[in-house]
């Protein structure tokens, strides 16, 4: 058996796109990325074969991403900007820095998290996709 291609996820990056470029934002902690759905549409007729329900493939959907920050309390907040916006244009870099998921979307949750004595502030974060989430080649960031 080969060698395994396996990696880790250390030197992900979670960008939001600005102008042409994406800009890395936050400390993300974990990344839980779009994955793909299909919806089936039931074409069932009085005279389908042997009585089994019949489908057809319907509409294609993105599932969530969600991931959690380290939050850094800040007037300006790039997560809330997207927010407020209600659209916008995500990136999340692979760690080879050459390939990355690219997707348009909509914030639709940022929740600042519990604050404890010895505990790291984070925030939660979903976005959700509008589209289809595509492989893009990428140029490497320093």
């Amino acid at each position: 058996m080969p060698e395994t291609a396996a990696q880790i996820g250390l030197g992900s990056k979670f960008g939001i796109k600005n102008g042409s470029t994406y800009t890395d934002t936050a400390e993300v902690r974990n990344i839980t990325l779009p994955g793909w759905t299909r919806n089936t549409v039931d074409v069932t007729h009085l005279q389908s074969p042997d009585g089994w329900a019949e489908f057809i493939a319907g509409l294609k959907t993105a599932s969530d991403c969600t991931f959690t920050i380290n939050w850094v309390p800040a007037l300006s907040d790039p997560l809330v900007t997207a927010f407020e916006a209600g659209k916008g244009e995500f990136q999340i870099a692979f760690p080879s820095g050459t390939l990355a998921m690219q997707f348009a979307g909509i914030v639709t949750n940022y929740t600042p998290g519990e604050i404890s004595p010895e505990g790291a502030l984070t925030a939660q974060v979903t976005i959700k996709p509008s589209g289809k989430p595509v492989l893009a080649t990428v140029t490497p960031t320093p």
